[in-house]
């Protein structure tokens, strides 16, 4: 699809022209507001549609007037869900070029209208031997071209961190995934299980054991001169989490090629940056591996040595993502960054606390934390931050090592966070566990069921703005 900036969209040929309605208005499309304003009552409250064909009257073969609801409550979010919106109404009537007259928004919606319209015309038909060809081909509008443009690369990022989620886990492996990464043109080295263990990853390792697939240990670096900041972003890549010994049940088991979704965002946040050119140093780190149940996988019981030496009883071989995540931070905190972020689909009870409307975020720094809720927030997503107190720590606390991989169920994402904090040094920290928000079981808004490429419009922006 390709998105055209016009100056003036009314004139198009084309085959659907879509017109906003604020509540009260009238649209800027005289047919719409004879037959759908005043004959059908047709009120523009917010996402609801009015499709009317024009009967040759206009160069265009149909119009869509689409509801932005009361004036006073519309926002950059609620654009990008009706311009998504407008675009499935489109696909559906197999309209192959749109235009969009917006008027009376009273902010730039530039970026946010490209994301809506190639989020909503994503697809993850790879494996489909008949493939549906409904979608739209051009879009014009009236926008800023480079804030559109701009918008189109987060959404490239985007759909190429939903492919690899949506993949399933016999294609994502761990040697997949550093192929992918070797890939992107970026400075980047692959460490092997040998590395690894020379590094002391007790951790991530142990993780692995039970897998026929070899661990791999990634680390991307986007440089350049004299960099404003430096920023390391993790992302937990167990590309299949069975559970380990500790089984989950086949209904729990049926999605967890998406255990990866944080390190997917790595990926498609990496991929991108060439172009976007930020002035911030970013490093990018996976600790990829598959948590099986193989003859050699680590056990209830067992007693592991991260990175940084700490020792942790295994208590439950099914939080294998906090072990894998203990020895990512450790190898992050030395690279003399300025901060670290990490994301992971880490804990069920995340899901419990938010569901899939919000991820949760802590950290060691305040301000880390209100700036990244913040840009999610003009992003398009939402974080909701959960408390890091020590107290929650109490429930970790081994008889034979220094902490256990599992607490309390009471607190479980705090919980969780209190344990990855205790392999952070010297650095700004801020942990987003994406559990409810990185794969979705129906759609929601403007995307689709599947993986959300949850994280990616937040982390890019956020570096962006640095």
């Amino acid at each position: 699809m390709e998105i055209r900036v016009v100056e003036n969209t009314k004139s198009v040929e084309c085959d659907l022209l879509v017109v906003n309605l604020f509540e009260g208005e009238t649209t800027t499309s005289a047919i719409a507001n004879t037959y759908a304003i005043q004959q059908d009552n047709f009120q523009g409250k917010f996402g609801e549609t009015y499709l009317l064909p024009t009967y040759g009257q206009e160069p265009h073969r149909k119009v869509l007037v689409v509801g932005f609801g009361k004036k006073s409550e519309f926002n950059p979010n609620k654009l990008r869900e009706a311009v998504a919106k407008s675009i499935k109404k489109a696909m559906q009537i197999e309209a192959k070029t749109v235009a969009f007259k917006l008027e009376g928004v009273e902010f730039d919606y530039s970026e946010q209208f490209a994301l809506g319209v190639k989020i909503a015309d994503y697809t993850f038909d790879k494996y489909k031997s008949e493939k549906k060809d409904n979608h739209v081909k051009e879009v014009f509008v009236e926008a800023n071209e480079s804030e559109i443009r701009k918008g189109e690369k987060i959404a490239s990022a985007m759909a190429f961190t939903r492919n690899l989620a949506n993949e399933p886990a016999q294609f994502a492996t761990p040697s997949e995934l550093a192929s992918i990464a070797c890939d992107l043109g970026l400075e980047t080295k692959i460490y092997n299980k040998d590395e690894c263990e020379k590094m002391g990853m007790g951790a991530f390792l142990a993780v692995g054991r039970g897998s026929a697939q070899e661990p791999k240990f990634i680390h991307m670096k986007y440089s350049v001169q004299n960099p404003k900041k430096k920023i390391a972003i993790v992302g937990k890549g167990i590309t299949f989490d069975s559970g380990g010994l500790d089984i989950k049940p086949a209904s729990s088991m049926l999605t967890m090629k998406d255990d990866m979704s944080g390190a997917a965002c790595v990926l498609g946040v990496m991929s991108i940056l060439k172009e976007l050119n930020p002035q911030v140093e970013v490093h990018g780190i996976i600790a990829a591996c598959e948590n099986m149940p193989g003859c050699s996988a680590y056990k209830p019981g067992d007693v592991l040595t991260a990175k940084n030496g700490k020792t942790i009883e295994v208590d439950n071989t099914d939080a294998e993502g906090r072990l894998t995540l203990a020895d990512a931070l450790c190898y992050a905190s030395e690279l003399g960054v300025d901060e670290v972020i990490d994301l992971a689909t880490l804990t069920g009870a995340c899901m419990v606390a938010l569901g899939s409307n919000a991820a949760g975020i802590m950290g060691n720094d305040n301000d880390l934390v209100k700036n990244l809720i913040k840009t999610a927030e003009r992003s398009g997503e939402r974080y909701w931050e959960l408390p890091l107190w020590d107290e929650y720590f109490d429930s970790l606390k081994s008889d034979i090592a220094d902490m256990k991989n599992t607490g309390s169920r009471w607190g479980g994402a705090s919980t969780a966070g209190v344990f990855l904090k205790k392999f952070v040094k010297d650095v700004k920290w801020a942990h987003i566990d994406i559990a409810g928000v990185a794969f979705l079981d129906k759609p929601q808004k403007e995307l689709i069921k599947g993986a959300s490429g949850a994280g990616v419009r937040t982390l890019i922006n956020y570096i962006l703005e640095q």
